[in-house]
């Protein structure tokens, strides 16, 4: 991640960390530092999405009443990616192609064999 996007990450942060109960003992920036350390080389958008699954209560976790640890945030960064990636892929499998087509508007996919007998379109003669 760049520096704003850990700038970003970090409010992410902040703000899960403000919907659930903190011991007071604990050192909010030291904390702060151990959760980006964890996922520093994470996409911005998946560290996004697993806060807000957290915050929603979405995510898999022993006690949804406490802070995930960092552990349990990196776990679902990564699941974050694998969906984003696996979407990815589908998307790209399922549109056909948009481009490099023939110029005359036909389906390349739906294209007659070559030499078969082709219907005559209405007012064409042939």
């Amino acid at each position: 991640m760049t520096a704003a996007e850990l700038q970003q990450a970090a409010k992410a942060l902040a703000a899960m960390f403000s919907c659930f109960p903190q011991s007071a003992l604990a050192d909010a920036e030291m904390q702060l530092r151990g959760y980006l350390a964890a996922v520093q080389d994470a996409e911005l958008a998946d560290v996004q999405a697993a806060i807000q699954r957290f915050i929603r209560g979405e995510a898999k976790v022993d006690n949804a009443q406490f802070c995930p640890s960092s552990a349990q945030l990196s776990i679902e960064v990564r699941e974050r990616r694998l969906m984003r990636e696996l979407l990815a892929k589908r998307a790209l499998i399922s549109s056909p192609p948009r481009s490099g087509g023939p110029k005359d508007g036909r389906d390349p996919w739906f294209a007659p064999a070559s030499g078969a007998a082709q219907p005559r379109r209405r007012g064409s003669r042939q």
